[in-house]
């Protein structure tokens, strides 16, 4: 038999253990964003593509709903990408992609998915394959307007949405970047934007949301096991898109993103590769070779911004006060100018693609 003062002791460490599983219910229940509600459904607008010439796969999606990154995007290294909207059945994510897996193409997978669907009128779906194949459906509930348009490695849809220029934007704009070498999630990233700015999601007044997501299949370009590199999810924002695209930029490091003054990160190696292109840093020198320095924001490239500043007739310590080195965004686009003039633009670009490429 117990002793009394055990036998409470035990008691009381069972209520309290009691009392802690008990607290413990409540997180865990609110990781799903309240607004979620029962249904989840997802008014928005978003475009699913693929880069042939990388084999990257992915989804750029916003809407007036919180986290819709946890819901509408799902690619697949090497398959393609799906976005599942309006009245969204998650399922449809792995479903689909299991399906271009196996062999089907993107029309017979959304079909055989849809087919089985009984709540089918109230679902958008847009699913693209590798091949740059794309299948689309929009039922007759998801709201005015709601609609969809595709091209060769794209589909892109929406409803409840100012108009059809919010998709025929999206469409426009990636359309426009085809073939440029630029990354998919900035490709992405940038059409949506161009829905965005005509209008995009009709409601007010609501949270907003926006993510992107890109699987890469090629050796080395992911440190996971499912390939993903890009994966931003900006949960809730004032202007999402735009948070989104600050993001990506700070992520990759790419030259513009922050006003360069005695720092040291990857854009500072741009900027030196741009200058020593432009022969104000170190003109003598074939190739430039990271030496131990390479990433410092030291005297010799300040002096060489200087220089280049001072050829330009903007502001430099000497004739206009501005800080030592300053590279904002106007020195960015004169130096780009300048390297389209001399023809050696491209060549810088493909170099700072490599070095701004974003890897989870």
């Amino acid at each position: 038999m117990l002793n009394p003062l055990v036998r409470t002791v035990i008691v009381s460490i069972v209520c309290l253990l009691t009392v802690i599983a008990s607290l413990s219910v409540g997180p865990a229940q609110a990781q799903e964003p309240a607004a979620w509600g029962a249904d989840l459904v997802f008014h928005t607008f978003s475009i699913a593509a693929v880069d042939p010439a990388t084999g990257e796969s992915g989804v750029a999606v916003t809407t007036r709903v919180p986290c819709v990154g946890n819901g509408v995007p799902w690619v697949r290294a090497g398959v393609g990408a799906v976005a599942t909207q309006a009245s969204t059945r998650t399922e449809y994510g792995a479903e689909l992609l299991d399906m271009l897996e196996a062999g089907l193409t993107p029309m017979e997978a959304l079909a055989r998915a849809t087919a089985g669907d009984p709540m089918a009128e109230r679902r958008q779906v847009g699913v693209v394959a590798m091949d740059g194949t794309s299948a689309q459906h929009t039922g007759s509930g998801p709201g005015t307007w709601a609609g969809h348009r595709s091209g060769p490695n794209y589909a892109t849809q929406g409803n409840v949405l100012v108009g059809p220029e919010v998709v025929e934007a999206v469409a426009a704009s990636f359309e426009g970047t085809e073939g440029s070498g630029r990354h998919l999630a900035d490709r992405l990233i940038e059409a949506l934007a161009a829905g965005q700015a005509v209008g995009g999601d009709k409601r007010m007044g609501r949270l907003q949301s926006a993510a992107v997501m890109v699987a890469d299949p090629r050796e080395g370009r992911s440190r996971r096991a499912d390939g993903l590199t890009a994966n931003v999810n900006v949960c809730e924002h004032p202007t999402p898109v735009a948070e989104l695209r600050r993001i990506y930029t700070a992520i990759s490091g790419t030259l513009g993103y922050r006003t360069l003054q005695q720092f040291s990160g990857n854009d500072v190696w741009q900027v030196k590769l741009i200058l020593h292109a432009l022969g104000h840093y170190r003109p003598g020198a074939a190739a430039l070779e990271r030496d131990e320095g390479w990433q410092l924001y030291d005297a010799e490239i300040v002096s060489a911004v200087d220089a280049f500043r001072a050829e330009e007739g903007i502001s430099t310590p000497d004739n206009g006060g501005s800080p030592p080195g300053l590279v904002d965004q106007d020195t960015v686009d004169r130096m780009w100018l300048r390297l389209d003039e001399a023809g050696r633009a491209a060549e810088l670009r493909a170099v700072i693609r490599e070095l701004t490429f974003v890897r989870r």
